[in-house]
């Protein structure tokens, strides 16, 4: 994965009319820290943060903070949302570095058509949409895919079951569920019924 350059602003004014006036200027405020550096408060211009987190890595983009005075590798641990907009209010940046391991979550996509179940009149039902691995920022994946082709009414798939590619390790308990094929219930109610006529077919000869 490579890194994407932003601007980082150093030295920005503290406070709540100070980071409302930063916001009204198209900035977010944020903080660096990590490796032993003091948390550094920076300001990113909101537009080009915004660019950089919603590609195809989304926030587990490596990005490469240049202050002026130096460029440090960060990923964003921690956004902040207005709660009720939405927008971004705030990022708190880690300092990282290629060679050390990082724990981030990654999203979970179901791939393939589960014919057996949807004959079945049936639906897969997606518990987990996302997990935690454990890799070095290079080596992060933008997502991980999961096969449902060869699911069938009452399978489960589980995160054991992730193709995880080499150099990353799922942190998420290995039996959390991801997929569970779930059978319709047209299906169920004919099962019923014919159970029910096998039982009465059954009392009727033994009266007889």
């Amino acid at each position: 994965m490579s890194e994407i350059t932003l601007t980082a602003e150093v030295g920005r004014p503290l406070g709540s009319s100070a980071t409302r006036r930063l916001r009204r200027e198209g900035k977010i405020p944020g903080v660096v820290y990590g490796h032993g550096h003091d948390p550094v408060p920076v300001a990113i211009e909101r537009s080009a943060l915004r660019v950089a987190l919603n590609g195809e890595s989304g926030t587990n983009q490596l990005l490469e903070l240049d202050t002026g005075a130096d460029k440090l590798l960060v990923l964003a641990k921690v956004l902040q949302r207005h709660p009720v907009r939405g927008t971004l209010q705030h990022v708190d940046f880690q300092i990282t570095s290629r060679d050390e391991t990082v724990t981030v979550e990654v999203a979970i996509n179901l791939i393939g058509d589960a014919v057996e179940v949807r004959h079945a009149d049936g639906a897969i039902d997606q518990q987990l949409f996302s997990v935690s691995v454990s890799a070095r920022p290079g080596a992060i994946p933008t997502s991980l895919d999961l096969d449902i082709s060869g699911m069938v009414p009452g399978d489960v798939l589980r995160v054991s079951d992730l193709p995880l590619p080499d150099g990353v390790v799922a942190d998420t308990e290995a039996e959390a569920a991801i997929a569970i094929a779930h059978v319709g219930r047209t299906s169920g109610s004919i099962t019923a019924e014919g159970d029910e006529g096998a039982e009465g077919d059954a009392e009727a000869s033994e009266e007889s």
